[in-house]
């Protein structure tokens, strides 16, 4: 087995981990507040990857700080708000809804460069549109309080990923993103001092979401990302981390007995459509660039 299918097979294992996450949030949610599970999850997290990454962590620089704070931040708006949306709407719904993060982010990169979005994205933008009517529109045509702040989380994600871009090229990445989760910690352990009761896990239930979230869908799959993200292609990993709704609408199915209806499979189709074609608009426009590179080198 090649070293890039090696690295595939681990990228499927962090989607199918994110997509558990979901699962994760409503067992904790049914019982802990909003604030006490994110600054549980990430503290945890930065705890483990810290005692990893230690030689790493003890070199940090002003500017890594500046930076994973920002970042931190836009993390603790994904995650609380992916909370709260959970609280009126289904994990396979928040899963899809989510994944609009892969049309978002070449829309909001063409505004920020002032170009218009390519035929294939404005295919990708359609398709998705259409199946979020479809997941979110009820038959009164309202969307549900739960599904707006998934969108709300949707784009406070695109905006983290594009800013991702910018900030790793220029500080060390792996510091950088351990020290995002401490700050997306400390940000809801702040507000969770603040507005509710910080408390520890009390259940079986509570600490299987807890340690769910912050070893498993935190720690491990930002560990693992980071190392395997070097010997496959961002093609490669994008058309992965598609599935991340798939596994999102079936783990809720099995662990807590959501219904995968007409609706959902249907929306979410439509919703996966766009995602791929947005994918393999950047696969043609990666290829396009390394030929001109290629060219460039050759002349």
């Amino acid at each position: 087995m090649s070293t890039q299918m090696k690295a595939n097979g681990l990228m499927l294992i962090v989607t199918m981990f994110w997509g558990l996450s979901y699962t994760f949030m409503i067992i904790g949610a049914e019982t802990m507040s909003t604030f006490n599970i994110v600054a549980q999850r990430c503290l945890l997290a930065f705890i483990v990857a810290g005692i990893i990454f230690y030689q790493r962590m003890i070199k940090v620089t002003i500017k890594t700080l500046q930076y994973a704070f920002i970042q931190g931040f836009l993390l603790f708006i994904v995650f609380a708000f992916s909370l709260i949306g959970l609280e009126t709407t289904s994990a396979a719904n928040a899963g899809f809804i989510l994944s609009l993060t892969v049309v978002m982010v070449p829309i909001m990169a063409s505004i920020i460069d002032k170009k218009l979005p390519t035929r294939a994205i404005g295919f990708a933008v359609a398709f998705t549109l259409i199946g979020i009517a479809i997941l979110t529109l009820k038959g009164s045509l309202s969307i549900q309080p739960g599904d707006f702040y998934m969108v709300l989380a949707a784009l406070a994600y695109s905006t983290y990923l594009i800013l991702n871009g910018r900030f790793t090229t220029r500080v060390d990445s792996i510091t950088y993103g351990v020290y995002q989760l401490g700050f997306a910690g400390l940000i809801a352990l702040a507000l969770c001092i603040t507005y509710e009761t910080p408390q520890l896990p009390q259940t079986s239930n509570e600490w299987i979401a807890i340690l769910g979230l912050g070893i498993v869908c935190s720690a491990f799959c930002f560990i693992t990302q980071a190392v395997v993200q070097q010997h496959t292609s961002p093609t490669h990993t994008g058309l992965i981390f598609s599935a991340e709704p798939i596994f999102a609408a079936a783990f809720a199915a099995l662990f807590l007995h959501e219904a995968i209806t007409i609706q959902i499979i249907v929306g979410g189709s439509f919703i996966l459509v766009g995602n791929l074609a947005a994918q393999f608009e950047q696969f043609h426009l990666l290829r396009a660039l390394n030929k001109t590179n290629d060219h460039e080198m050759h002349t």
